[in-house]
């Protein structure tokens, strides 16, 4: 189906445009002005209306399989695209973990029957695993992730020997959740031995300090640097760790990148007295501070993408006392209009927030064709309108688990229409399913 989008606002590689967009076959066929509607399929008056290109969230847990009475691929994707998120890449710490290519392919297959948005699956690691990883072809998996922290199961790789085969023997690009693990237990011990049984939200972030944070960013930098390894450290928390990351190269010269998250964007240790347990992530929101010196780090390229970390757990769960309660939330439908929210503040362009959540994410990770409003590229786009206002609840909230850090909160913008390899899969509410994203390829 041919669709031609007119007098649209483009935001794309650094400028702003009005023009149309031509869609046949899945990609982008034509972009022009006043280009003509013969032959088209079905015509989309974008006027007032600003075109991205469909974001693109390179972590987020979408629980399936082993843990679908939080979230599975199916509904997690669905609230992806609603949120103009037409991509993302899935972690590997579900039941059974994918740590395995036999399991990671499971959840591919699982994807190409469900997900309306396109999909990749990180391939998990343990301390003995490395033939597998191996064994990964790079132009159909995102990558390898490692938790050197705590994670499920035996995902915690600790062992250095390990992981120094790991850093100079995978090439392709290693992600990794940094914080050091025995610093994390240390400091649980003596806040347990002080609080008991008291023991709040607001400790979260000085139990899984600023400081286990920086040791362990530090050390996967260092192997990197030692190994020539394509390293990505995921949601940075701390002003501290920002040292770590240049920005005098471009990104396609970097060999060492980094990652915000919408609630360390967000949040600080301030709303843990209103939010308490669904604001616990790890690593934990920190200071205001440090919040503000994340947003500093995204707007001069010291970090390189925006994503969400969007990891689901119920509402049983997460009203458990503080020690009980698990750490994750979700954020994959909010994460565009959130970073919009921050646009009508003043505090980043449109521009910029593009560059962010999809050319970046698409040239660090090699993906193909997506990424950016160019002719030839995967038709991936989303419809916004900067002036319509709606407020989060738990009505409109897609996520399975059914509750949003964001409920309460007026958002300005909104999602009017999502687009992935141009089949128009959300329209003002509504979802159209019969066409399903695609595995993402990398180029290598």
């Amino acid at each position: 189906m041919s669709i031609l989008i007119k007098n649209a606002n483009i935001v794309n590689e650094g400028k702003i445009i009005n023009a149309d967009v031509l869609i046949e076959n899945q990609l982008i066929s034509k972009i022009g002005v006043n280009l003509s509607s013969e032959g088209v399929d079905e015509i989309v008056d974008a006027s007032g209306k600003y075109l991205l290109p469909g974001a693109i969230d390179d972590q987020v847990h979408f629980r399936e399989p082993g843990l679908t009475h939080k979230a599975d691929i199916y509904t997690e994707a669905k609230s992806a695209v609603a949120g103009g998120v037409t991509s993302y890449m899935e972690m590997p710490n579900t039941n059974p973990p994918a740590t395995t290519l036999d399991l990671l392919e499971q959840k591919y297959s699982r994807a190409s029957e469900v997900s309306l948005a396109n999909y990749s699956f990180f391939m998990g690691t343990t301390n003995s695993n490395l033939d597998e990883i191996l064994k990964i072809d790079s132009s159909k998996v995102c990558g390898v992730k490692i938790f050197m922290g705590s994670s499920t199961g035996d995902m915690l790789v600790d062992n250095v020997a390990e992981l120094e085969k790991v850093f100079s023997q995978v090439k392709t690009l290693i992600a990794v959740h940094c914080e050091d693990d025995p610093m994390v237990k240390q400091n649980a011990e003596k806040f347990k031995t002080e609080f008991g049984d008291n023991l709040e939200p607001k400790h979260h972030s000085l139990i899984r300090s600023a400081e286990a944070c920086y040791k362990s960013s530090s050390f996967a930098v260092g192997l990197a640097q030692k190994f020539g390894t394509r390293l990505h450290i995921l949601h940075i928390s701390t002003a501290k760790e920002l040292e770590l990351f240049r920005n005098d190269i471009p990104l396609k010269e970097k060999k060492i990148t980094a990652e915000a998250c919408i609630h360390h964007l967000w949040f600080s240790d301030e709303d843990y007295v209103t939010k308490g347990n669904y604001i616990k992530w790890n690593p934990a929101v920190k200071t205001a501070n440090d919040r503000d010196n994340i947003l500093k780090a995204v707007l001069d390229d010291r970090i390189d993408v925006i994503a969400t970390d969007h990891a689901p757990h119920t509402i049983a769960e997460k009203e458990q006392s503080y020690a009980a309660a698990p750490s994750g939330g979700p954020l994959v439908q909010h994460s565009v209009v959130a970073m919009l929210e921050m646009y009508h503040q003043g505090k980043i362009s449109l521009e910029k927030i593009v560059q962010k959540m999809s050319h970046n994410v698409a040239e660090l990770f090699r993906i193909q064709k997506r990424g950016f409003i160019k002719e030839g590229y995967f038709a991936d786009l989303v419809l916004v309108d900067l002036n319509d206002s709606w407020t989060v609840d738990k009505s409109n909230v897609l996520s399975k688990c059914g509750w949003s850090p964001f409920e309460g909160f007026t958002f300005k913008s909104k999602v009017i229409q999502t687009y992935v390899s141009g089949h128009k899969v959300y329209d003002h509410g509504k979802f159209d399913e019969t066409v399903k994203g695609e595995r993402l390829t990398f180029n290598v």
